[in-house]
């Protein structure tokens, strides 16, 4: 008697509702939030405009923290948090919003998607290697950031350019140093919850107000009307929203699933830039989005980690 063995297919992949909404907050929010930089910069210059919306928002987080009965950081979560803070917040918000003085959202944006080539180098040290669909990944998503830097709105402004790379390589390493601590073994332990979160904020959003100061920055006070309306909008949904849900996903899922915003904002951020910004992008530069975005798709088709359960 022969047995006939019904072949199943896998079972889907099932996330839990806050890991969904989380994701949609990086994938959607996040997309829209460097046109809006873009708007607050015409009253508002970039290390004042940073700092003051993560001040913002760490005092708004804190407290509704501390109404919940939070504790408040220890001296040793202080310490995590000045540091990536500064990384993260300092250097890659700051240096972000530096480069579009010069370029257009929609390119820094684009540029923006090759954060999560850079983090997987960087978790080269800590024993976690690249698989080959991964390489391949990098390999073109770098690839696509040589051929955005060849068009005539990064070739145009070299400071820009630096300025982005700077925000890519101080945001990735904060991402890295978050998983996995320093490379001296020390780890850096946030706060529980959205008192970790306030308190990473506030740390960086301070260094980037001191930053302001020192470079003599000069506000347009009050603000244009547009531009008030977009700091506002990144207070509440870029940082509030935006950020504790990164910060957030970086927690309970792996590296690759909480970098996957990187291939959906530079679509997003290309197209508000070229519709609502009136931004003018070459066929080079769509060309070399798209060329960073399949990178990054390979990228994390590449990681094989289990997604854990929220908690």
């Amino acid at each position: 008697m022969s047995t006939t063995l019904a072949l199943r297919p896998p079972a889907p992949l099932r996330l839990p509702p806050l890991i969904i909404g989380c994701l949609a907050a990086t994938w959607l929010i996040w997309g829209s939030t460097y046109l809006a930089i873009k708007w607050a910069l015409v009253s508002l210059p970039p290390f004042f405009q940073m700092g003051s919306r993560f001040v913002a928002a760490g005092l708004l987080l804190g407290a509704f923290a501390r109404w919940r009965g939070a504790r408040w950081p220890n001296r040793g979560e202080w310490f995590s948090a000045a540091v990536l803070g500064a990384l993260m917040l300092g250097g890659g918000y700051g240096a972000t919003a530096v480069a579009q003085t010069s370029v257009s959202s929609g390119l820094v944006v684009a540029f923006i998607a090759v954060v999560p080539a850079l983090v997987a180098l960087a978790q080269w040290p800590y024993g976690v290697r690249p698989t080959v669909l991964e390489t391949a990944g990098i390999t073109l998503g770098l690839a696509g950031v040589l051929l955005l830097t060849q068009g005539q709105g990064f070739a145009a402004s070299p400071a820009g350019l630096l300025a982005i790379g700077l925000a890519c390589v101080t945001w990735s390493l904060g991402t890295v140093w978050a998983l996995h601590g320093l490379p001296g073994g020390r780890r850096l332990t946030l706060a529980p919850g959205a008192a970790g979160y306030a308190s990473q904020m506030l740390a960086g959003g301070a260094m980037l107000l001191a930053t302001s100061w020192l470079v003599g920055e000069r506000p347009v006070l009050p603000p244009d009307g547009r531009a008030l309306a977009s700091w506002f909008y990144l207070v509440g949904a870029g940082s509030v929203v935006g950020f504790s849900a990164y910060m957030l996903l970086l927690q309970r899922t792996s590296a690759a699933l909480a970098s996957s915003y990187t291939f959906v904002n530079p679509i997003i951020g290309l197209v508000l830039g070229a519709t609502l910004g009136g931004e003018l992008i070459s066929t080079l530069e769509w060309a070399a989005a798209g060329v960073v975005s399949a990178g990054v798709v390979l990228l994390l088709l590449g990681r094989r980690e289990p997604v854990p359960q929220a908690r």
